[in-house]
């Protein structure tokens, strides 16, 4: 008979060993720099400040007195988007030699405890990326698809918006902008075919091309 597996919220001392699995969390995924910082400490300072944040809950599975998983959540109150609370799971992960022994379906268990005591009426859960059998698993006790998570760094996130507005790109925008005026202007007329030259034009206008013409008129004689 297995050994039962006890899951509680966790204490100070619990802190280290979860880290350790923090770690190995961060080694299986392919996107590890997004799951936990590589340091260890500073995963265990990462973990005390969740613990004393409103609504931060840090569950712990512990399989002969050590830490073989874990659960972090939140508990949000109403808000803008949300009339009622919902508990949000940032992390679910069994270590992988704990695996197949239903430590997955005890976390899941206290999380979903931890969500009717607290009147979350919704609980969501982001796998970590690449964790098809956590996929797979939440499948399999009710959990679907809701929104796609994006992430980019804010260091190419501010190098592409600067590169949105050079001025190729508000040339780009600008044709864009007159083809669209022109197509309304011909359907709310009807009055046929578009002149195109006056397009080109008002084009070169604002893109501040020099035509042939232009070069000819500003020749000397």
């Amino acid at each position: 008979m297995r050994p039962a597996v006890e899951v509680r919220p966790a204490v100070g001392d619990d802190l280290p060993g979860i880290a350790v699995l923090c770690s190995e969390a961060r080694r299986e995924s392919a996107s590890g720099a997004q799951i936990c910082a590589p340091d260890e400490d500073r995963l265990v300072r990462h973990l005390s400040v969740l613990l004393t944040l409103p609504g931060g809950n840090v569950l712990v599975a512990l399989h002969d007195g050590r830490p073989v998983g874990f659960v972090l959540a939140r508990v949000l109150d109403p808000h803008l988007f949300a009339d009622e609370p919902s508990l949000y799971v940032e992390a679910v992960y069994v270590g992988e030699d704990a695996r197949r022994r239903g430590v997955g379906h005890a976390l899941l268990s206290a999380t979903a405890e931890l969500a009717a005591s607290s009147g979350a009426t919704h609980v969501y859960s982001v796998p970590i990326p690449g964790s098809r059998g956590v996929q797979r698993f939440l499948a399999r006790l009710g959990f679907g698809p809701v929104a796609g998570h994006r992430v980019v760094s804010t260091a190419v996130l501010q190098r592409r918006l600067a590169a949105d507005l050079t001025p190729a790109r508000r040339g780009t925008r600008s044709l864009e902008d007159l083809i669209a005026r022109r197509r309304r202007a011909r359907t709310e007329t009807m009055s046929g075919p578009v002149d195109l030259r006056e397009f080109q034009a008002e084009y070169n206008s604002r893109a501040g091309v020099v035509t042939q013409a232009d070069t000819r008129e500003t020749l000397p004689g």
